[in-house]
């Protein structure tokens, strides 16, 4: 037996499996060609960040458009910085927004798929039989330098323009067998690192779907493959699990750019098809006329929980996000009004390069026109399972007469131009307040224009008058002759020509009669409202109103 192998078994007595088996194990995927395998890979450290919604639905979408696999694989290799009930967060932030996996994670502790298990922590033995494999190659060696052996390398290369474990610091590197055997029947413990095969003098060089051709040094550090537990550090662990998962395009953010040049040199020490990369740029912010990162510290909507608490449907966030994702995509929408999200063809080519501007008020235009578009009930379903979470009177009062409450929401929505007043449904309660006496706010404030004893003359009238049988046409024709019998005029324009002749025009009189009905200036189709209303409560605050 050479050294090496002598060497594979001290260091992996109980690893008798190869990579061989290991392919055998997870083999090629059964798709369509060209279908990409992607997959979202978090860390159970936390919230989920908007930024991560983003970069999954990237990897999501690029799936999908492809007809191939989406998968979420948590990477849980830092126990230290796990946080309990962190992963369900992310999976339901994730499902809330439809970006829902294929295989994988799927559950606090549930797993589907053949390629598992998908949770970083459990697959040990997997690592150790590549890392087995490196040492038998002389790709990899143990280090036993402690925490004070890396403090001394790291005083000596003060000076130096390369820092880091390499070349003549790598202390290490040329450890024969028998001083390895030493170290470890002493107890000692140990890392292993990769026996990096780079050259400072020349580049690697690789094509990002996103950012185009990237090249830069190649990798000299004999950077840390396992750690002293036996746990993979994220770049080995990354570079095993996506070949063993047959990832083929690794989307994540960019701040992982720096790490190319060790994961393409891990890759080809490996023996492994190196699969396509997208580094995905931050999501940004203007403020005070300068860009920076979204920031959980500083911003309430860089966490995915505050569109769920804020009631934004899963329609407009998505409808949003694919604009940031690909700016065509608003033109397509345009024409493609009723298609599905899905048959939008999403191209990772065509994402920015420099980073995408988050825009809170691009959101709510986007939701409103959102919402216009969806019939009353689906409003209502929707609003009603939102109050149910976080307003629970407000439930009660939505809930309490289903179809009224459905007929509320559908008025001026059926029409070619459907209002856009609600852009999340935390706003509903306020825009239909007045049809619910137990939180209705009927104060008035007149316009200008109008005096309390002109608005008095309106009201009396319009109660001795008023008839719920007619209809709109009647109605509104009704409302004009009150404007001659007052001193208004019907005609809006002819008050714009002669002010003087008259007391004011038929806006006037039917804004005093929406103030008196419902409390506000601006509502939607006033005879609807009254309608819905019923004629007993339209005469009762009418007649409160004159009071």
């Amino acid at each position: 037996m050479d050294r090496q192998k002598k060497l594979a078994e001290l260091l992996f007595p109980d690893i008798t499996e190869t990579p061989a088996d290991m392919e055998a194990r997870f083999p090629e995927r059964n798709l369509k060609e060209g279908a990409r395998v992607t997959r979202l890979a978090p860390s159970p450290t936390g919230f989920l960040h908007f930024g991560n919604l983003f970069t999954g639905t990237v990897a999501y979408r690029t799936a999908k458009v492809t007809d191939g696999i989406f998968f979420v694989r948590v990477e849980d290799t830092d126990q230290k910085r796990k946080v309990e009930g962190a992963i369900e967060v992310m999976l339901d932030g994730l499902k809330a927004f439809d970006v829902v996996a294929d295989e994988g994670v799927v559950g606090e502790n549930e797993e589907k798929g053949s390629y598992g298990p998908y949770y970083q922590s459990q697959r040990k033995p997997i690592y150790h039989v590549f890392a087995k494999s490196l040492v038998e190659q002389d790709l990899a060696y143990p280090c036993f330098c402690s925490a004070e052996d890396l403090d001394e390398i790291r005083a000596a290369q003060e000076n130096e323009p390369n820092k880091g474990y390499w070349g003549e610091y790598a202390k290490c590197r040329k450890l024969s067998f028998e001083e390895i055997e030493a170290n470890i029947k002493e107890g000692k413990t140990w890392t292993l690192r990769l026996k990096s095969p780079g050259d400072l003098t020349k580049k690697c060089f690789f094509e990002d779907m996103i950012k185009g051709k990237i090249e830069m040094p190649e990798n000299v550090q004999d950077v840390v493959l396992l750690k002293s537990d036996g746990i993979p550090t994220y770049h080995f662990a990354h570079a095993v699990d996506d070949h063993i998962m047959r990832t083929t395009h690794v989307i994540r953010g960019d701040e992982w750019m720096s790490s190319c040049p060790i994961h393409l040199q891990l890759f080809k020490c490996l023996g492994f098809k190196l699969p396509k990369f997208a580094h995905v740029s931050p999501i940004m912010k203007e403020e005070n006329g300068n860009k920076r990162k979204l920031s959980k510290r500083k911003d309430p909507e860089a966490a995915v929980t505050f569109y769920v608490e804020q009631g934004y449907p899963k329609e407009s966030v998505n409808e949003y996000i694919m604009t940031l994702m690909n700016s065509n995509f608003e033109d397509w929408r345009k024409t493609n009004k009723d298609a599905p999200i899905e048959a939008f063809p999403f191209n990772l080519k065509k994402m920015s390069v420099s980073g995408a501007l988050f825009d809170i008020v691009k959101l709510n235009d986007i939701s409103k026109n959102v919402i216009s578009l969806m019939p009353a009930k689906k409003v209502y379903d929707y609003t009603a399972a939102w109050a149910k979470e976080y307003d629970k009177d407000f439930y009660e009062l939505l809930t309490r007469d289903e179809e009224y409450s459905v007929n509320m929401l559908n008025i001026d929505r059926e029409g070619p131009k459907p209002r856009k007043d609600i852009a999340c449904f935390s706003e509903v309660k306020d825009y239909v307040s007045y049809f619910f006496n137990e939180i209705a706010d009927l104060s008035i404030e007149l316009p200008e224009n109008i005096t309390p004893d002109m608005a008095k003359e309106i009201l009396d009238l319009y109660v001795e008058e008023y008839d719920a049988s007619r209809d709109k046409d009647s109605w509104f024709a009704h409302i004009k002759e009150m404007c001659e019998k007052l001193g208004y005029t019907p005609n809006v324009k002819e008050y714009k020509k002669n002010p003087d002749a008259y007391k004011g025009h038929v806006g006037d009189v039917s804004t005093v009669i929406r103030l008196a009905v419902t409390g506000r200036k601006n509502t939607p189709d006033l005879y609807a409202i009254m309608q819905i209303l019923g004629e007993e409560e339209v005469k009762t605050r009418l007649q409160n109103a004159t009071k």
